[in-house]
């Protein structure tokens, strides 16, 4: 079977860093993949280079059987979203505004291509589908808050809403339970789960809280250094001794 996404020997360096070491991994189609490793790994790197925000890079990444498109907003209109480690939203609009914004490119496609269906009625649409990603976040009551006045674990929130909202078919997810508290964790780790066993989802995750990682995960691959030294299901990857290693120290896991 041919993995959704694909990524072959990538290696970037940055100055007399070497970030990625001739990384591979294979996620499959509807999939939630977690990539982890300890900080300064090159998990952000290797989303960045996903994402087209590095495209000086060795190696291969194909997206759906295709190379993936470089710049950006082209990837938005292939079906990519993703989050990020720190969050960058539109702090002077409200909770739903943001929502809105990562909604633009399908809506305008959708204008497009349906004779009949005026810029009103797509506005709308689009309200209506915003308030039902709201909803299903947990952020409903924040609606009309400013991004800004939100504390960072809720911002966090509206980042991940802004790019489900978008419904892509692969999202990459940087961090999303940074700053939850446990409760909101369980929501997370719900809400993962519907998007990638109910709508087919593909998911990349990178993140820290091994209790959102163990719980949702159907894989894991683990990055140390640049260098992929880990990969299995959860139940393998939480006993391999060179993760225990990679994270505690060769002391502590002696």
């Amino acid at each position: 079977m041919t993995a959704f996404l694909s990524i072959r020997d990538l290696s970037i360096r940055f100055g007399g860093l070497q970030a990625l070491d001739r990384f591979s991994m294979d996620v499959e189609r509807g999939a939630i993949h977690a990539l982890i490793g300890p900080n300064g790994a090159g998990k952000s790197t290797v989303f960045n280079c996903i994402s087209g925000f590095c495209s000086r890079f060795d190696g291969e990444i194909l997206f759906d059987g295709a190379p993936l498109e470089a710049r950006p907003h082209r990837l938005v209109h292939a079906g990519l979203a993703r989050t990020f480690q720190h969050v960058d939203l539109l702090r002077q609009l409200t909770v739903l505004e943001n929502v809105l914004v990562g909604m633009t490119s399908r809506v305008r496609r959708y204008c497009a291509f349906t004779p009949g269906f005026g810029r009103a009625a797509a506005e709308r649409d689009a309200i209506a589908q915003a308030d039902e990603v709201l909803e299903r976040t947990g952020l409903a009551r924040y609606r009309n808050l400013l991004a800004g006045e939100l504390d960072f674990g809720h911002q966090k929130l509206v980042d991940l809403a802004r790019a489900v909202a978008a419904r892509p078919r692969l999202l990459l997810l940087d961090e999303p339970a940074a700053g939850l508290r446990n409760r909101e964790i369980s929501e997370v780790v719900e809400l993962l789960g519907d998007l990638a066993r109910g709508q087919g989802m593909t998911i990349v995750l990178v993140e820290h809280v091994m209790q959102l990682v163990m719980s949702v995960a159907d894989r894991i691959t683990v990055l140390s250094f640049g260098q992929k030294i880990a990969e299995g299901e959860p139940h393998e990857v939480r006993s391999n001794p060179s993760v225990i290693e990679a994270y505690l120290g060769r002391e502590h896991h002696a």
